[in-house]
């Protein structure tokens, strides 16, 4: 057991451990406080040589160590806010030109340069992408556009056709002021294609070119690239391979749609780059990255035993957890180490906002099971423009800094761990700072249990098994077009050669009937041996 049960300190004690570990930068005005943290000084320094090898570790990934052995990649996406750390003067150039041209592409389409095919200027961005090409660019844009942004932002995230048609719905008569942004490295992956080929349909349906209104945000040479240039799309940027989806806000998959809602994205690169800088120091105490995979360690007892709570007092903040879950826990959630040992490793992360969810859950996380730990995330500067008052001398803004401050010491009564982050306020450059915050946090967490934080074989297993299920509908659907009389199940599966996967067959059929796709059911759905098939 790594973990300690947190001892009760007087005021006093408490005071002096916060003042012990309390960690600032003056230039990002920024604090982690980790006092609340089960942890003592034996410790600490019985966790000094694991953090030694941590640092080294990170440090010859910045360097362009091959850090994702299943497809011989380098993991750079620390270079993309300081090219001058890329190990080639070509990947530097690039990184350069890439950013530059962003730049100048936002500046044309905000002039009216570049415009739709009707004139005028484009008004909307429709951004098709999923995980880390949706989830990073949705918590920038919740964070950081602003009111009267010069392109209003609308997403596809998913493969669900009533989703897709709401979003189609909600931008209206607009589509033809619609840029329209398609973000996928290989071009291949199925949910963004998907939204591409709905969405150009839609284009083609109301008599518009969507070529004219399409930009591609893809890897060199691939299948969306060549779609792109073949039919004379506005603009293509790169997806480096070099760079996973989950680290990939920084890059073109964000910076673009960033840069489009009229979003400091050089202030977002200058944020995570003096971040990088802080996290870098071979030192626990003066490394806030360090402090806080430090933290997760303590807390899960080196095994991922705790669920992460990310709990932001500020609205902008909502989406921070959702585009966590993903960085930490695809990068973390392994089952194998570096030896190849069977750990299952891993840390669950959610959370919503403050005080929210003092109304919500925290009920369950003061006085029930006691298997989290929690990080508040403070924003000091309340709003902009001059404050309120509700009561003499209070302001909503220090209802919500009570509201903090009461649930951190509730919680500590009740030995419930946690990490508090302080911000000045939420801006270009400390959201920049916080994404490289918990990039680097999730490096070192990763050294420190001995996994692989930059592959996914999970998540290739399961779009493997949705192809396999995509090839066994057109099997059943071919067995069908073909058969004399209607089939029981049992003989639908045999005919499709598919008797071990009758379950998912039955599954299927029920989908396709539902949406009278050609499936003719008699018999009882609730019984799916008395059912029969045929082909209308």
């Amino acid at each position: 057991m790594l973990r300690l049960e947190t001892q009760i300190m007087n005021n006093s004690e408490l005071w002096q451990r916060y003042q012990d570990w309390l960690y600032y930068d003056r230039e990002l005005g920024f604090y982690l406080d980790v006092s609340r943290m089960s942890f003592d000084d034996a410790f600490v320094a019985k966790m000094k040589p694991k953090f030694a090898k941590a640092f080294k570790d990170i440090e010859a990934l910045e360097a362009g160590a091959i850090a994702n052995p299943d497809e011989n990649r380098m993991v750079g996406h620390y270079w993309l806010r300081n090219p001058d750390l890329a190990p080639t003067p070509e990947l530097k150039q690039d990184i350069v030109e890439t950013q530059q041209s962003i730049i100048d592409f936002t500046k044309k389409v905000h002039s009216g340069e570049i415009h739709p095919p009707s004139g005028g200027k484009f008004t909307d961005i429709l951004s098709i992408g999923i995980g880390g090409s949706a989830l990073g660019p949705q918590f920038v844009a919740q964070a950081l556009a602003p009111l009267d942004a010069p392109l209003a932002i609308h997403f596809l995230d998913n493969t669900d056709p009533a989703g897709i048609d709401k979003v189609i719905a909600q931008i209206g008569d607009r589509l033809e002021t619609t840029l329209v942004l398609t973000i996928s490295k290989s071009g291949g992956t199925p949910e963004t294609r998907n939204g591409m080929l709905e969405v150009k349909k839609v284009y083609q349906d109301c008599n518009l070119d969507f070529a004219a209104h399409a930009v591609a945000i893809t890897g060199k040479g691939s299948k969306l690239e060549t779609i792109a240039l073949r039919e004379g799309w506005l603009a293509n940027f790169p997806m480096w391979d070099w760079v996973g989806g989950r680290t990939s806000e920084l890059s073109a998959v964000g910076l673009v749609a960033a840069a489009l809602q009229g979003i400091n994205i050089r202030a977002m690169l200058d944020g995570a780059k003096t971040m990088d800088a802080l996290t870098r120091k071979p030192d626990l105490k003066h490394n806030p990255a360090a402090l806080l995979a430090f933290s997760w360690y303590v807390s899960g007892n080196g095994k991922g035993e705790n669920d992460m709570v990310i709990l932001p007092y500020k609205d902008s903040l909502l989406l921070f957890s959702r585009y966590l879950q993903q960085l930490i826990m695809e990068s973390l959630g392994k089952e194998k180490d570096l030896a190849g040992n069977i750990v299952n490793q891993g840390i669950a992360v959610y959370g919503n906002k403050g005080s929210t969810d003092q109304h919500a859950y925290v009920q369950q996380l003061r006085e029930g099971v006691n298997n989290f730990f929690l990080t508040f995330i403070e924003v000091l500067q309340d709003r902009e423009g001059q404050y309120v008052e509700i009561e003499p001398e209070v302001t909503s803004g220090d209802y919500l800094t009570g509201f903090l401050l009461g649930t951190r010491q509730a919680l500590y009564e009740k030995q419930r761990d946690s990490i508090t982050i302080t911000i000045p306020e939420v801006n270009e450059t400390t959201v920049g700072a916080l994404i490289a915050l918990y990039e680097r946090a999730v490096s070192i967490y990763a050294s420190l249990v001995n996994i692989n934080a930059y592959h996914q074989p999970g998540v290739e297993a399961g779009k493997k098994a949705a192809a396999s299920v995509l090839q066994i509908q057109k099997d059943i659907i071919s067995v069908l077009k073909e058969a004399k009389q209607p089939l029981s199940l049992s003989e639908l599966a045999t005919k499709a050669r598919a008797k071990e996967k009758i379950e998912t067959i039955y599954k299927i059929i029920r989908h396709l009937h539902a949406n009278e796709r050609g499936i003719v059911l008699q018999g009882d759905l609730g019984k799916p041996d008395s059912l029969t098939i045929s082909w209308q």
